[in-house]
């Protein structure tokens, strides 16, 4: 597989896309199209506010969606009911009569359920290590609990270096917040500081929200310069 061959962009809710959505534009969510040119298969990761523009977006492009990846189950990452605001998300995308399964960690299964409405048939779950497959292209789902039981990353390995596609489990400054319902930040250490330790340095880190002046930035960078790696466990009492 080669780097021309995979397809790969980032998108900002509230900017990108969705553009009239004030909830977009507080949250600055991005969302992630991730697929193989030569086979036109893509997947979306953490798919809310405009789907249907994320939708067109792979149309432009000449690819359709296959699949989607969800990185844990709060509703501005897959849809639902955010503090009385409706976000659209799954639910929506599944209504547009698109054949794409959604991929969650098994832990995540009931969040998700419960958040977008999605039954079982339309969840594959999956353990941590699991590869989802679009044509070429092989994203490794790594489980880092903590922000919630089932909060995921993915991995793509490439000839010129990796990406990493962190949700909110990792920030370019800062983590995931663990004082939210399934929040535990003993496990987020060990996720920050264990399962991500097997990612190198020079994985480009893609996260859940724009939360820093870059979009994204190489791993090792950020593991030197954000302070929860700068302060050690007790930054993680957040």
């Amino acid at each position: 597989m080669t780097d021309d061959r995979m397809y790969f962009r980032q998108l900002l809710a509230g900017r990108d896309f969705a553009r009239d959505d004030m909830v977009a534009q507080q949250m600055v969510n991005f969302a992630y199209l991730i697929g193989d040119r030569e086979t036109g298969e893509a997947i979306a990761v953490d798919p809310a506010y405009g789907v249907g523009e994320l939708v067109e977006f792979l149309a432009a492009d000449g690819m359709r969606l296959t699949g989607v990846l969800a990185s844990h189950y709060h509703p501005d990452h897959v849809g639902g009911d955010l503090m009385g605001f409706r976000i659209e998300g799954i639910a929506e995308l599944l209504q547009l009569g698109e054949p794409a399964k959604v991929h969650v960690q098994a832990e995540e299964a009931l969040g998700v359920k419960r958040v977008t409405g999605a039954s079982d048939s339309d969840l594959v779950l999956h353990s941590s290590g699991d590869v989802v497959s679009v044509g070429a292209i092989d994203v490794t789902l790594i489980h880092t609990p903590g922000h919630t039981p089932g909060s995921q990353c993915f991995y793509i390995e490439t000839p010129a270096g990796g990406r990493l596609v962190s949700g909110d489990t990792l920030f370019l400054d800062g983590c995931g917040r663990t004082d939210l319902p399934g929040g535990d930040a003993d496990a987020l250490y060990e996720s920050l500081t264990q399962r991500l330790a097997v990612v190198p340095d020079d994985t480009i880190l893609y996260p859940g929200h724009l939360y820093a002046p870059e979009p994204s930035a190489p791993l090792g960078e950020v593991r030197a310069r954000n302070w929860v790696f700068r302060m050690g466990r007790a930054a993680f009492d957040l």
